[in-house]
């Protein structure tokens, strides 16, 4: 069996000068700067760009976590390109991967060779622009990565407990591409080069940029939000710095656009300059995913880690990404505020061309990890009637309910399955990305389609569950629910019947695991103690949770930060100080005696006996032990991707 070749530097993109000249170039046309090691893998965002450029023609650079200590010879070591500066932060926004829910520091990064911490700024993109600008002053700079797109416009950051502006008012980027930038980034590039000026580039799509020219539209002061046809004039960052319920007016609109078919102009002023977010390009195509899954990845981190192992590359590296997009609309959730709602499926032919490349790797011995995407299972979906799609604005095509214009049909995904299971090589492939029950159990009156989706959720139960199948029912709390766009807990309670009698007739040992969310925006303490006597009478002893982490541009951190739900303006009590944080927390853990006397002590507190009663039958007559009083321990609390 071929192998793919593991320390053939010229099969990367440079990430040195003499990496550079053995290819034979003189000059690079684009030098890109990311806060994560370089991997040449379609997961890591700096090898998508550095490839979509190179497949175009152009000479790319890569300079993956640069010094910024020292006397910057990481940043002055290509010298100025010939058309621009890519920055990012990396694939996750600095912050979550610095801190814990509790702002405490982490000590590990899953993007670093070794899982090292401090290999790269707080805020990175505004460090290596700072940087940059100062260098090379003459050259554009584009920001790109979760970071710069979440943060386009004024933002709520929770390690800083502040507002604040646009990320352009701190970074001196010329441009931000947000979201999914393959096609922004090779228009600025064929811009650039054809000879225009970065600031000609007002009005591509998908880019904000930071200009003194105004929306050309009747503003009236003091009116609130202006929208017309095409645009959409916010309230200022000073307005929303002065009233936290005019930062959750501007959401719903930042939201609703950033899940539109054909969006409007969102313009938002700081100071004496405006912010300008163009709309987003359509979706893409499957001609167009898969161009951007067939370029020629190696696959592998690049040759200047032998003998390390990348975290986050180990958990990717024997698994597929088989679409992009999520229409689930989660309110903690950021994919579809930079990935969109819309789902782009790749072809058969290209995923199983992948799928044969991870056979060829030498540690490959058969078993996919993931056949997957941001959702499992929502591949190949979509609105039937598009037309009611180009002027639907729901942020969600499943809550409250079930889109009656999304096709729910899991047959191409089954085919998708089948097809995979029959590369030579393959011995098994498992499902680890999140599976929507609520989608795949939906009943759609199509007794054809309502079959398919049971077959799904058998096959998936009974060919590709690695012994432990993760779902997200998030809270048992019909409220709580409610505001974290998440189906009734019902719903989890009817799938996992289904999932003990599929193994029991398979004769399969396997476990449900779900995730839980504490401290969630609408959940107060006695939602966490319901949830800890339902879970205990489900048999469970939760172990995949966390604490709620306000990130930005999500509906859950509006209304943590505003106080009002962006959609109703109706204030939403959410617990914000570490104590109370902590008080729901404790519920998780009703199981551990070290929390035991503390949960009593605050049921009869509520007046709760009968949740007392629930979970510890014979109530306080346990024997006293110490009371937890330390806050979080980070070694109970999941870690999830967002």
């Amino acid at each position: 069996m071929a192998t793919v070749p593991e320390y053939n530097k010229s099969a990367f993109l440079p990430t040195s000068v003499k990496e550079m000249k053995a290819l034979g170039w003189d000059h690079v046309d684009v030098v890109l700067f990311s806060g994560d090691a370089y991997v040449d893998h379609p997961s890591f965002g700096a090898a998508v760009i550095g490839r979509v450029l190179q497949s175009a023609g152009y000479n790319v650079a890569i300079v993956p976590q640069p010094n910024w200590q020292d006397d910057l010879r990481d940043f002055r070591k290509f010298g100025a390109p010939r058309l621009f500066f890519g920055v990012s932060a990396g694939a996750m926004d600095s912050m979550v991967n610095h801190y814990t829910a509790a702002r405490r520091r982490r000590s590990d990064d899953a993007y670093t060779p070794g899982g090292r911490h401090g290999a790269r700024p707080d805020y990175p993109t505004v460090v290596y622009s700072s940087i940059l600008r100062e260098l090379f002053p003459e050259t554009p700079i584009i920001a790109g990565g979760i970071e710069a797109s979440m943060r386009r416009l004024s933002h709520y950051d929770y390690w800083q407990d502040r507002l604040r502006p646009s990320l352009l008012l701190d970074a001196p980027a010329d441009i931000i591409s947000y979201g999914m930038g393959e096609k922004t980034i090779l228009e600025i590039a064929r811009r650039l080069d054809a000879g225009q000026g970065v600031g000609e580039l007002t009005m591509l799509p998908q880019t904000v940029i930071l200009t003194a020219d105004g929306p050309m539209v009747n503003i009236k002061k003091d009116v609130g939000i202006t929208v017309t046809d095409t645009d959409i004039v916010l309230h200022s960052y000073e307005q929303c710095l002065a009233s936290k319920r005019r930062q959750a007016e501007n959401f719903r609109h930042i939201e609703e656009q950033s899940n539109a078919m054909k969006g409007k102009t969102l313009w938002q002023r700081h100071g004496d300059k405006w912010v300008r977010v163009n709309p987003m390009y359509p979706p893409f195509t499957t001609a167009e995913i898969d161009a951007s899954f067939d370029l020629p990845y190696t696959r592998l981190p690049h040759p200047r880690y032998a003998g390390k192992q990348i975290p986050a590359y180990e958990m990717i590296r024997h698994s597929v990404n088989i679409h992009r997009g999520c229409f689930g609309g989660c309110a903690f959730c950021t994919i579809s505020a930079h990935q969109g709602k819309f789902i782009a499926s790749r072809s058969r032919e290209s995923v199983i061309r992948e799928v044969k490349q991870v056979t060829r790797m030498p540690d490959f011995k058969g078993y996919l990890s993931d056949v997957g995407g941001p959702s499992a299972n929502m591949y190949s979906m979509g609105g039937r009637d598009l037309s009611l799609c180009e002027r639907c604005r729901r942020p969600s095509c499943l809550h409250p309910s079930v889109c009656p214009n999304l096709n729910t049909d899991h047959r191409p995904l089954l085919d998708l399955y089948k097809a995979v299971d029959a590369v030579p090589g393959i011995k098994k492939s498992f499902i680890g990305s999140g599976v929507r029950y609520d989608l795949s159990m939906h009943h759609t009156g199509d007794p054809d389609i309502d079959r398919a989706n049971a077959r799904y959720n058998e096959e998936l139960i009974t060919s590709h569950v690695s012994g432990r199948l993760k779902v997200a029912p998030e809270h048992t709390s019909p409220e709580v629910l409610e505001i974290m766009r998440k189906p009734s807990f019902d719903l989890y309670r009817e799938f996992s019947r289904f999932f003990d009698t599929v193994n029991s007739r398979a004769h399969l040992k396997q476990q449900l695991i779900p995730y839980f969310i504490s401290s969630h925006p609408g959940c107060h303490e006695l939602d966490m103690a319901e949830l800890a006597a339902e879970t205990k009478e489900l048999n469970l002893r939760l172990e995949q949770v966390q604490d709620f982490t306000p990130t930005p541009m999500t509906l859950a951190t509006e209304i943590y930060y505003t106080g009002f739900h962006p959609y109703t303006l109706r204030q939403v009590f959410t617990a914000v100080t570490p104590e109370a944080k902590l008080a729901q927390r404790k519920y998780f853990f009703w199981h551990d005696p070290a929390y035991r006397n503390d949960i009593i002590s605050s049921l009869k507190r509520m007046h709760r006996t009968d949740l007392l009663h629930r979970l510890f039958p014979r109530g306080a007559s346990y024997p006293t032990v110490p009371v937890v009083k330390s806050g979080f321990n980070p070694k109970q609390t999941g870690r999830r991707r967002r």
